[in-house]
């Protein structure tokens, strides 16, 4: 391995947009939201929508950082410039940790559907050959990467587009067997908010951490050949991804079934494809989320590792880890990555309750932090720029007004899991690891200066938005 090779810019346009929407399809799409319909009923609806809104708003922001500037770091970059390299230290491996323990419940998640279907083969067993084949996959090339990530969002979009448009027949009563629903389920199951409008601001809660991965496209991008156009592209697409995926699936689900029915909470979308007649419906949803927890372990590792690639051409990890193969892949981080998270695999089937579950609670906010970093690393860089700020490729809508409302709808959330008796535990936790991350952070900064001598050249001389690192 060499360490002045470069990644390799071999992602094609079709693997950034597909990698742009598997970002955003994941299986508590398929799966979680059966519980979000259960506690705010129709209303869920508007849950989804507001959250939403406000990933769009963020990811809009940091499409905006990352057309001016593509970097491997995303948001732990431009945190370095806009707060000071403490900041962009603590994200940064906040981010890493988040997704380093998302192998771990993926993982076990995909071994489960593994086992029902050849119960001969220990759990365990089919988490080590999951964990072993993605890293496999990340180790070979960037481009087989985004080769798996292309097959594996190609059959999430397939399988969601034939649900919708299934759903619609459906709706419209252009199905055999099943009568139009019209209104009656939205409406006379107790009203759109059965449980009342504090249900529906809980569900905000409980779905927006369904939106995050949004985000990996802007990392991703810098491997890609032409950068620019491709976090364009990825970011725009964000508003129809939601608009149709989430939101155009759910509304299926709750028009077309009581949103109190049994099988709605059990799993949504085998409930509607038993709706449809169509035999093997609970096989079929297994593979689909088999194939989104593939896609999240894929990319979760892909993540991870290039986040740690990152931090350590800043001087914020090993050296070693910035050592890029022969291939232009950075497997030294690939390998660090992939080493704690069997670490977190095993944890999962010898400590369930108490040791893994305390590690996936100290991650459980980390999504509203990181979403807080990028609106605020924008909000300031984009100040900085000053009249230059209109030679931007991508810009901010109603700059600085819906940056505020987005940092306070984030505040907002975050004040909600507080308020909220399930989550609370989960933010505590998260706030305590923020706070040692941070800890470490201002402590090494403050005696070493706000740049380190390990960094790249590229990242001490700043960004090409705003005017440089804060100190």
């Amino acid at each position: 391995m060499h360490a002045d090779q470069q990644l390799s810019k071999s992602l094609k346009p079709r693997h950034l947009s597909m990698i742009a929407i598997a970002g955003v399809i994941g299986a508590g799409l398929f799966v979680g939201s059966g519980a979000a319909i259960q506690q705010a009923g129709p209303g869920i609806l508007v849950a989804y929508l507001a959250a939403g809104l406000v990933v769009i708003l963020v990811m809009r922001m940091l499409g905006e950082m990352a057309a001016a500037n593509p970097e491997t770091g995303s948001f732990s970059t431009y945190a370095d410039k806009a707060l000071g390299r403490w900041a962009g230290f603590s994200i940064g491996w906040l981010y890493a940790w988040f997704w380093i323990i998302v192998l771990g419940i993926e993982a076990t998640a995909g071994a489960a559907i593994m086992h029902r279907w050849v119960p001969g083969v220990d759990q365990w067993i089919w988490a080590l050959v999951l964990m072993v084949l993605l890293t496999l996959t990340n180790l070979g090339s960037v481009k087989s990467y985004g080769e798996f990530e292309f097959w594996f969002a190609s059959i999430k979009v397939a399988a969601i587009v034939i649900f919708l448009l299934a759903g619609i027949a459906a709706i419209l009563g252009l199905m055999p067997g099943v009568s139009a629903p019209g209104v009656a389920n939205l409406l006379d199951q107790g009203g759109f908010m059965p449980n009342g409008p504090g249900a529906v601001l809980a569900g905000i809660l409980v779905v927006v951490f369904s939106f995050f991965g949004a985000e990996i496209a802007t990392i991703a991008a810098g491997e890609s050949e032409n950068p620019v156009d491709a976090v364009k592209k990825a970011v725009k697409s964000t508003v129809w991804r939601i608009l149709i995926f989430y939101i155009g699936s759910i509304a299926i689900v709750v028009t077309l079934l009581p949103w109190n029915d049994a099988s709605v909470a059990k799993s949504p979308y085998v409930a509607v494809i038993e709706l449809y007649g169509i035999p093997g419906a609970g096989t079929i949803m297994d593979i689909v989320v088999l194939t989104s927890v593939l896609s999240c372990l894929n990319s979760g590792l892909y993540t991870a590792s290039r986040m740690l690639f990152s931090l350590s051409q800043r001087g914020d990890a090993p050296r070693s880890w910035m050592k890029i193969s022969k291939r232009g892949v950075p497997a030294a981080a690939v390998l660090a990555s992939t080493v704690v998270g069997f670490v977190t695999v095993g944890l999962n089937y010898i400590a369930p309750d108490t040791v893994f579950l305390f590690l996936v609670n100290t991650s459980g906010a980390i999504a509203l932090f990181v979403w807080l970093v990028i609106a605020t690393s924008q909000l300031i860089l984009r100040q900085r720029m000053g009249a230059a700020a209109k030679d931007l490729d991508l810009k901010m809508w109603f700059f600085p007004y819906l940056t505020w409302i987005a940092i306070g709808a984030i505040v907002a959330l975050i004040i909600g899991m507080v308020i909220i008796e399930s989550t609370r535990e989960s933010l505590f936790l998260s706030l305590a690891l923020a706070a040692v991350v941070v800890a470490i952070g201002v402590f090494r900064y403050r005696k070493r200066g706000a740049t380190p001598p390990e960094a790249t050249t590229a990242e001490a001389e700043g960004a090409t938005i705003g005017s440089g690192p804060a100190s």
